[in-house]
């Protein structure tokens, strides 16, 4: 390869390093999230609120100081104003809440997996609303996500459970929020941008759900490692991992860091079975695979 070629091919490595980078963050964090919870003694919903807030006015703060924009004029048009409630209510603190419920429930390999069905039923959304068939490729990935969903919750035994009902309940609800927080937000992006929809987003999710579990409130065993680990949640699974995202949107698309974003679910997995010793077989992996593969079947439709 030319001196030319190279400089053409390094951005877009960049990029993809960037995604892996966050998801595999984002899947790290959900481990260490059920570290906090099984572990720890820490509760989801004082994790949820902690990390909202902080997360949120932190994104808030960059976008303010960084990136030179203002982030208060979005309050000034109404419409705007109850999207963005809808949003950080229902959207950001739900997507939140749920996963990590399912982690407290389950483990973080199971939830993560389980939410990365959100393709699959925003794919079968847009189907019932455009009244059609499903296309060939979206049949087999609903196929492939019940399939895979099967085998993950069963470990290929009809008569048992290898999950709680409780971890399969948030683990299911955790890919609807997904689906809902991907859905509804596209006004508020294309007029905001995601810094600022995502940055108010956690912030009026954290500060709502204040009032029913306040994040002075809490439960857990305080240590090194139980702080280190909130603050890897907080950091490193939150800012850090968005901000790499969105900065590989300048050098790749935005369906190559997608499938890229696969990695999450493999991390959490690995990291889950590796360091917290979660038993994860052989049907628990195919079903992983499965689901993981939905994705892939779907990016190969062209709308």
């Amino acid at each position: 390869m030319n001196s030319r070629g190279v400089i053409l091919a390094y951005p877009r490595t960049k990029g993809m390093l960037l995604v892996i980078i966050a998801a595999t963050f984002w899947g790290v964090s959900g481990t260490v999230a059920q570290y906090l919870f099984h572990q720890q003694g820490f509760s989801t919903s004082w994790l949820v609120v902690t990390r909202l807030i902080f997360s949120g006015v932190g994104l808030l703060l960059f976008s303010q100081t960084v990136g030179n924009q203002n982030i208060w004029t979005i309050w000034k048009n109404k419409q705007d104003v109850v999207k963005l409630i809808v949003f950080g209510i229902f959207g950001m603190f739900g997507v939140q809440f749920t996963y990590f419920a399912a982690i407290e429930h389950g483990n973080a390999a199971t939830a993560t997996v389980l939410q990365y069905l959100a393709p699959v039923i925003i794919a079968g959304y847009l189907t019932i609303r455009g009244k059609k068939l499903p296309t060939k490729h979206e049949g087999l990935a609903i196929l492939f996500a019940l399939l895979g969903t099967f085998l993950l919750v069963t470990q290929g035994n009809i008569h048992s459970l290898s999950i709680t009902f409780p971890a399969l309940f948030w683990g299911i609800l955790s890919a609807f929020s997904l689906a809902f927080y991907t859905l509804y937000p596209r006004d508020l992006l294309s007029s905001w941008g995601s810094l600022i929809t995502v940055g108010w987003g956690m912030t009026v999710g954290g500060i709502s759900f204040s009032f029913i579990h306040p994040p002075w409130v809490f439960q857990g065993r305080w240590s090194l490692p139980s702080f280190l680990a909130v603050i890897f949640v907080v950091i490193f699974g939150t800012l850090i991992a968005f901000f790499c995202y969105m900065e590989s949107m300048k050098y790749i698309k935005a369906s190559e860091a997608s499938l890229l974003a696969c990695v999450e679910p493999l991390s959490a997995a690995f990291i889950s079975v590796a360091w917290l010793h979660v038993s994860f077989g052989v049907a628990e992996w195919i079903g992983s695979f499965l689901i993981i593969a939905t994705i892939f079947i779907l990016s190969a439709v062209k709308k």
